[in-house]
């Protein structure tokens, strides 16, 4: 696995089979306000995870939040800006042949800095690789 800071297609979570398994319910969820992370772990070496990346990452801010186009793809380029900078500890954590399946959802209707979202990412990164540390054990 390299360390380059970059934020493929594989790593995007396209697979409507796995987003529904992920919303379904039973599933991991946990805040960092203004973010909230929903995680499933998946099995690489089945089919639902043969996409490529170990993790596959979906970023949904709702229509109800923010009005305008413009406004939501600023908040999605912020977030997927701060897990690029800072899913290696992530990445490195994950046990061989496991994967997850992540999301991050914005739950409120005000824009904040890019520093305040890049730092809730990070206690939210640090959160799961700490459930996936204890899971190991």
């Amino acid at each position: 696995m390299t360390n380059r800071n970059t934020f493929c297609k594989a790593e995007r979570l396209c697979s409507h089979k796995v987003i529904e398994a992920l919303f379904a319910g039973g599933n991991k969820s946990f805040s960092a306000y203004p973010i909230r992370a929903i995680y499933m772990p998946i099995d690489l070496n089945e089919g639902s995870g043969k996409q490529g990346a170990a993790v596959q990452l979906l970023i949904s801010v709702s229509k109800r939040h923010f009005k305008h186009a413009v406004d939501r793809n600023r908040v999605k380029r912020q977030i997927r800006e701060s897990y690029r900078l800072n899913k290696h500890s992530l990445l490195s954590s994950l046990p061989e042949g496991k994967g997850l399946a992540l999301s991050f959802i914005w739950l409120s209707d005000e824009h904040f800095p890019t520093d305040v979202i890049e730092e809730k990412v990070k206690k939210l990164l640090n959160k799961l690789e700490e459930t996936i540390n204890a899971e190991q054990s």
